[in-house]
């Protein structure tokens, strides 16, 4: 992801994006890399992108810096053309919710339907994959090697860094594996679902089991 990303919008103005205090995000950049109408995932939920322009130094406004977190316009100039090129952005933004992942990995109770689901969209990132499977393999080193550095797990396995970062992002869709720093840990649903696949289990995981 591009260094210049929205997703490194800082916890303090996120924080007051979700209270409704900040709306808008200044950016220089090569290229915009959100759209208008899009989705943007962030630590305090997902962000609705109500807008993107492309605007002129000179259009930004005193209003513009303050609706995006900054003491004053020469502040938010200043930081914008820290960076000697690219063109200059105005995107407003709003909390459109949670993130859904969040509340998928905490559900630690699967149904045989949804065992067999998750099952089978492992196999088809196996089957996707040019290296062979790798799901399972990921999953439990994971969970044999919490809040491990991803080089130094990817390393453990003869991966390259960045492929297998990666991989793992896959897996935290799916809402099996949680971001840490350093490394990551299984969710609650991953730690289900690897149980569940390591006993060889074809029913449930979790209260609907034996009922």
């Amino acid at each position: 992801m591009p260094k210049d990303d929205l997703v490194l919008i800082k916890r303090v103005v996120l924080d007051r994006i979700a209270a409704g205090e900040l709306d808008t995000v200044l950016r220089r950049q090569k290229r915009p890399t959100v759209k208008a109408g899009g989705t943007l995932r962030t630590a305090v939920g997902v962000l609705d992108i109500a807008a993107v322009e492309t605007v002129e130094l000179s259009e930004i406004t005193t209003d513009d810096a303050r609706r995006a977190g900054y003491e004053s316009l020469d502040e938010a100039i200043a930081e914008l053309t820290r960076k000697p090129e690219g063109r200059f952005y105005r995107v407003r933004v709003r909390l459109a919710g949670p993130d859904p992942r969040i509340e998928l990995r905490e559900r630690d109770e699967l149904s045989a339907a949804e065992l067999a689901e998750l099952s089978g969209r492992l196999d088809r990132l196996d089957r996707a994959s040019r290296r062979g499977p790798w799901t399972r393999e990921v999953l439990g080193l994971i969970r044999d090697h919490p809040h491990v550095r991803a080089p130094d797990l990817a390393a453990s396995i003869g991966r390259e860094t960045q492929p297998f970062k990666n991989d793992v992002r896959k897996l935290k869709a799916l809402g099996l594996t949680i971001s840490l720093s350093p490394g990551y840990e299984l969710s609650p649903r991953g730690t289900a679902l690897l149980a569940a696949l390591d006993g060889g289990g074809n029913g449930t995981a979790g209260t609907d089991a034996g009922s």
